[in-house]
């Protein structure tokens, strides 16, 4: 017996599991245990650690001193690496990277690597032969190093993990990724969707904090991951608390950078206003650098403040610089920059073949997402119905910087105690590919009215009651439909729902140029009734009554609806068959 216990547990060790969110330019590590999920701190006490490396001396630094190395030492830091893996060289970008070690092909194929001088300098001062390091080989020590800080905090070796990737991360990225997970010591148990894995986060605090409540709510949810050098957007419909992904949008050149640049460009033109005689520190590559770490810190205290200074020592030509920055400065000259971030996410509802009536919340994530101007312009460009989660937006919103991290943590402890076959069949096609229905089901309500039971893309099987109270008793006739969403416009006065005020203001304007004075178009979303698909007859039913109508959707979308009165006996029982079924691909 004790023989055969040892064979088991060497063959299932116990896991250590913990959710690693792996940015470009950030990655964070979380840790779920007792229900409570946390963010686990470096031994820098950084949460938020950047995800760079650098060799000094022939030593590796990494995070924050690694990032400090840009200035001193670039050619021998690597920085903005992540999206490099799985990659062919003639397909990379290495834009990013030219503050720090610049990308070159790979001497064992055709994919990315980097030329440092990894080992110590002689005592002569040479610097002797140089090392190439894979963009595998990096990825692996820096997923090391996530782990050593992962034990070390949690006081016992970390040895699984479920880690995050942006939603068009192709397989060749997933298999190069999961090759360095494995050597860093580290068992993939699975891989999540940045968007999927900020939106579970979310959830499972709404969950905690509506406890008393009944099933999750069906909602269409925008997920806007906001990072330092791209950006990614996903429409996502959860349905019941299963999620799909109804279309996605990238960019990948708008992100925290684009914001980095207007500051700098300000910086630079002010020192050279005070300094004529100064050189241009944007020409000066140890210069630049300089303003370009000065530029994040000044955005993200402008982030949380009203005013924020740069303060460099020796900026250019052994000059000093400081400038104060105050926000609605910062926004004016970054307003085309920040109204991008609004049309990328207005275009990836496009893509869904929604409009911005259907959102019902809009997620931002990533670190960009403090900057509060951003949530601000969605605000004022979405409907009032669609509520923004964001810490400008929402005291109670979790930070967005942690909130992949978060979601992974929570899968890690969910499927921890699952073997790896039984992990990777969840993940199969056969699975997560189901049918999902593309209009919604309802009753009629009056002359074309409609009332939602089941919304279009829930997926099947899926069962949904409703009530129907009939005040005056006597027979009901119950007709089932499919429900046709439509956007109506009407016009409404602004001189009736907004006072005078504005047109005594304006009084002495000339009239041609006033048009406020114009009727204002209000959109609105409505529900009608489509295709009647089951009629029911129910027959005296009591004064104050209610009527429970039962929708099944089947696996093959047939509906079988069952209707009867709430405390009578008997009802009525009918199917629909099946029409076209329609699954939920990858949407990219």
């Amino acid at each position: 017996m004790t023989s055969e216990s040892a064979i088991d547990d060497t063959q299932y060790p116990q896991r250590t599991a913990i959710g690693l969110s792996f940015g470009n330019s950030y990655s964070s590590i979380a840790h779920t245990a007792d229900g409570k999920t946390e963010v686990i701190a470096n031994e820098e006490g950084d949460r938020q650690i950047p995800s760079i490396l650098s060799y000094v001396s022939g030593e590796e630094f990494q995070g924050t001193q690694a990032k400090a190395q840009i200035v001193r030492n670039p050619r021998n830091t690597i920085a903005y690496f992540r999206d490099l893996l799985g990659k062919e060289f003639k397909d990379v970008d290495p834009s990013p990277c030219h503050a720090s070690a610049h990308p070159v092909e790979s001497s064992e194929g055709k994919g990315v690597a980097f030329v440092v001088q990894e080992k110590e300098v002689a005592e002569d001062g040479e610097e002797g032969e140089k090392s190439t390091l894979t963009v595998a080989e990096v990825t692996t020590r820096h997923l090391r190093k996530l782990k050593e800080s992962a034990s070390d905090y949690l006081g016992k070796d970390v040895n699984a993990a479920v880690i995050t990737v942006p939603s068009d991360f192709t397989d060749a990225q997933k298999s190069t990724l999961s090759e360095s997970a494995s050597k860093a010591g580290i068992e993939l148990l699975q891989f999540i969707t940045e968007p999927i894995s900020a939106l579970l986060a979310y959830d499972a605090k709404q969950q905690l904090t509506d406890s008393g409540s009944s099933a999750p709510q069906d909602k269409i949810v925008l997920v806007a991951d906001l990072g330092g050098t791209r950006s990614d957007v996903a429409v996502i419909a959860s349905r019941g608390g299963i999620y799909t992904t109804l279309a996605t949008a990238h960019d990948y050149e708008l992100g925290g950078s684009s914001l980095d640049k207007i500051l700098i460009e300000h910086a630079a033109k002010e020192f050279q206003k005070k300094n004529k005689s100064a050189s241009d520190p944007r020409k000066n590559e140890r210069s630049l650098a300089k303003l370009t770490l000065e530029a994040e810190a000044v955005k993200k205290a402008l982030s949380l403040g009203a005013t924020a200074s740069f303060s460099i020592e020796s900026l250019g030509d052994g000059i000093d610089f400081n400038l104060t920055v105050n926000r609605s400065r910062f926004e004016l000259l970054g307003n085309k920059v920040l109204m991008s971030f609004t049309r990328l996410i207005e275009s990836a509802v496009q893509k869904a073949d929604l409009d911005i009536l259907d959102v019902d919340e809009i997620l931002l994530s990533g670190g960009t997402s403090h900057t509060p101007k951003i949530a601000s312009n969605l605000q004022s460009h979405f409907p009032e119905s669609a509520v923004v989660i964001a810490p400008a937006t929402s005291a109670t919103a979790i930070n967005p910087s942690e909130l992949a991290a978060r979601g992974a943590a929570i899968q890690a402890s969910l499927i921890s105690g699952f073997e790896v076959e039984e992990i990777g069949a969840s993940t199969e096609a056969v699975v997560t590919v189901t049918p999902h229905l593309t209009h919604a089901i309802g009753l009629v309500t009056g002359e074309e009215g409609f009332a939602v039971i089941v919304p279009a893309e829930t997926p099947a099987p899926v069962r949904r009651t409703a009530q129907i109270v009939v005040k005056a008793g006597g027979d009901v006739l119950v007709r089932l439909a499919e429900g046709v969403r439509e956007i109506s416009v009407r016009t409404e006065d602004k001189a009736t729902t907004n006072g005078n005020a504005k047109k005594d203001a304006d009084e002495d304007e000339d009239e041609d140029d006033d048009s406020d004075d114009e009727p204002e178009e209000v959109r609105e979303k409505v529900w009608k009734a489509g295709k009647v698909l089951a009629e029911a007859g129910i027959r005296g039913v009591k004064k104050g009554g209610k009527v429970e109508v039962q929708v099944n959707v089947a696996a093959d979308l047939s509906v079988t609806v069952v209707c009867r009165e709430v405390g009578g006996k008997g009802g009525v029982r009918g199917t629909v068959p099946a029409g076209k079924a329609e699954q939920n691909g990858n949407a990219s």
